[in-house]
């Protein structure tokens, strides 16, 4: 990508805020137009937020990462405060209001001062970084930040891209209302990101050694901004001959391009995200953003939006998607998008690179989310939804079909297969099952593992990530239990679970992809300690309804040898869960059809554990309970072979005879 815009053309980079799709707050043609539903709530949320209390970020929270592990105490709080300042900005711009910095009435711009407010707490605390990821703290043995040695990391990108977007949309009101402000933003951020930034090209998350990943569109994307919007003097204008503003921008610009090939080197080919779906909007999806405002700003002398891979990435959203907020949720990603995201990115991409199943899905997305332009994803997304007209009109007009499920999704880098009974519909079964190994991004010990959901509701499941501490990125992290094989839809020869690394994983792929069935085929004994099994042959397939089938059906079939004699196949189940001798049904929880599943009842035993959850994320995706039935050979040799079959299961089927009940409500 560098190749193409580097060097930059002289002038590429000059007056980059008018050159915005974005305008600031005295464009009342713009911001008066926006429709009067999403107007009234972005209002109404505003208000309702002036009502509550400001966070208070604190130092004894701050530390809670360096002393317990607990990163929600700080983390928690600074969102929440951004999400405040972003809100009450966007009420301002919509509102328009704005007073002169000696009128004393409290309610002369109660959004605008609030913002102010918000903003001036922010410029005032001793650090942006997160705990967890400040080294220079860590190296000290300190547990407070040191202002004058700022780390730049995801939290301060947040902060510094909610300064250059607040300073560009009501930076004539912010002079008139609290003159010395904007000085203000510049030199917190030109302290904490930009010099930083520009200082020393050897961080970690630019990925220069190959393993670039979320943090490098995210970093990348707010100094970006900075760099557009903040390299300036507010109170001087620049004469048109005055080089040093633009140089600047050019070199931090320069920067941001080499820095970003790192990343899209390291994206595979078919568009697959190892880090999960949540992880597309906190990478790929920013990646997109960066992209539309460099050409934005610098025309075509900037515009790398035609890569042949961009368009193979802006499926990854919809060829995930189960039903409603659910996805096929590897690594870290959650079962349900846990916030609420920029859906509009998704939906003008969709339609510059001509996918209609991609505008009708984010179209879909942020009805689901009931949100248009959420402030929680960043003040800069929230103005670029709301601003554009397109996107304001789509979003509050008729709801799409859902027409966007393929039939079949095979990614053969990330060795993800996720198939339908039939196109353009989540009713009945979903299969999705993954190869790959276990040293990806954000990796949990899955390696073989599957889901299957019915009508869109996943009841063999992916726990997903729990709250995060200090330890979820550190040694300990597979001492939580959800990240372990042990809690994964996979095979545990003779006890043994998988171990971490890229050298664990799946060998021997192979797919099937037709009319009638879609599978995947891998040998897994290299996921597992070396001498743990010789051989452990999976495969998982869906049979759609046929003359042959007449109903639609998913088997997954294990064989092994050269093991301990008593394997072990785990199934993290999500319902209420009855079984009993070759039989166990899954009853969704909402009412919705569940699963029958069935086993030769002579080939293996069948433990059942509940495990109460408690994490408000787990909780969140699943309720209180999981279940996970484990399957035991009863063969006495040193191989074997058990099959699963799973069927819709219309209503509860009654088993009366030797059954046995789990409660997951």
């Amino acid at each position: 990508m560098s190749e193409r815009l580097l060097p930059l053309p002289e002038r590429a980079l000059a007056d980059p805020a008018a050159r915005l799709t974005v305008p600031d707050v005295t464009r009342r043609e713009v911001w008066d137009a926006v429709p009067k539903a999403l107007r009234e709530r972005v209002l109404a949320d505003a208000a309702d937020e002036l009502g509550r209390p400001a966070p208070r970020l604190t130092a004894g929270a701050w530390a809670r990462a360096l002393r317990d592990g607990n990163r929600g105490a700080y983390e928690d709080a600074a969102w929440r405060l951004q999400e405040r300042v972003s809100l009450l900005c966007l009420a301002a711009v919509l509102t328009g209001e704005s007073a002169d910095a000696a009128d004393p009435a409290p309610d002369a711009c109660p959004y605008l001062d609030a913002a102010v407010d918000g903003l001036v707490a922010f410029a005032e605390t001793s650090t942006w970084c997160w705990a967890p990821h400040d080294r220079f703290a860590a190296a000290r043995g300190e547990v407070v930040p040191d202002p004058d040695d700022p780390y730049p990391d995801l939290g301060a990108a947040e902060v510094a891209a909610l300064f250059a977007w607040a300073d560009h949309a009501l930076g004539p009101h912010l002079d008139r209302r609290a003159p010395g402000l904007r000085r203000r933003l510049r030199r917190e951020v030109e302290a904490r990101l930009l010099g930083p930034f520009e200082r020393r090209g050897d961080w970690a998350w630019i990925g220069a050694d190959g393993g670039a990943n979320n943090w490098n569109p995210w970093i990348h994307g707010a100094v970006l901004a900075a760099a557009l919007l903040l390299c300036d003097d507010p109170d001087e204008p620049a004469a048109p001959d005055a080089p040093a503003d633009e140089e600047r921008r050019t070199r931090l610009v320069s920067l941001v391009v080499e820095g970003l090939d790192h990343y899209v080197r390291a994206l595979p080919d078919d568009g697959g995200i190892d880090e999960g779906i949540s992880y597309w909007w906190a990478g790929a999806c920013r990646l997109l953003e960066i992209l539309d405002l460099l050409a934005d700003v610098g025309g075509p002398a900037l515009d790398a939006r035609e890569l042949p891979l961009l368009a193979e990435l802006l499926k990854y959203p919809r060829r995930m998607h189960l039903g409603a907020d659910r996805y096929v949720n590897v690594g870290d990603a959650p079962a349900r998008l846990d916030t609420r995201q920029p859906w509009q990115v998704p939906f003008r991409w969709g339609g510059r690179l001509g996918q209609p199943d991609t505008v009708a899905h984010a179209l879909a997305g942020a009805r689901q989310q009931e949100c248009a332009a959420p402030p929680r994803a960043g003040l800069g997304r929230a103005l670029t939804a709301l601003a554009d007209r397109d996107w304001c009109r789509a979003v509050t007009g008729p709801v799409p079909e859902p027409s966007w499920p393929s039939r079949e999704t095979w990614l053969p880098r990330l060795q993800i297969l996720v198939a339908r009974e039939a196109a353009g519909s989540t009713d009945g079964l979903t299969l999705a099952v993954k190869a790959g190994h276990n040293g990806e991004h954000h990796n949990h010990l899955d390696v073989g593992s599957y889901w299957l959901a019915v009508d869109g509701r996943p009841l063999v499941v992916d726990v997903g990530r729990p709250t995060y501490t200090a330890q979820t990125f550190g040694p300990d992290r597979y001492a939580a239990w959800p990240f372990t094989s042990g809690w994964h839809n996979v095979p545990e020869p003779g006890g043994a679970g998988q171990l971490p690394g890229a050298a664990y994983g799946a060998r021997e792929v192979g797919v099937e992809l037709g009319a009638d069935h879609s599978g995947l085929t891998a040998e897994l004994s290299a996921a597992y300690p070396p001498g743990t099994v010789e051989r452990w042959d999976r495969t998982a397939r869906l049979t759609r309804a046929s003359s042959g089938a007449p109903a639609s059906y998913v088997s997954v079939e294990d064989r092994w040898r050269g093991g301990p004699p008593r394997g072990a196949l785990h199934h993290v189940l999500a319902g209420h869960v009855e079984h009993g001798d070759g039989w166990a049904t899954v009853t969704c929880p909402d009412g919705g059809r569940g699963l029958e599943m069935r086993w030769d009842p002579d080939a293996a035993d069948a433990v059942v554990e509940p495990r109460k959850l408690d994490d408000p994320l787990l909780t969140r995706s699943w309720g209180d309970v999981l279940t996970r039935l484990t399957l035991i050979a009863r063969t006495s040799g040193t191989q074997g072979g058990l099959c699963v079959r799973w069927l819709v299961a219309a209503a509860p089927l009654n088993y009366r005879s030797a059954s046995h009940s789990i409660s997951n409500r």
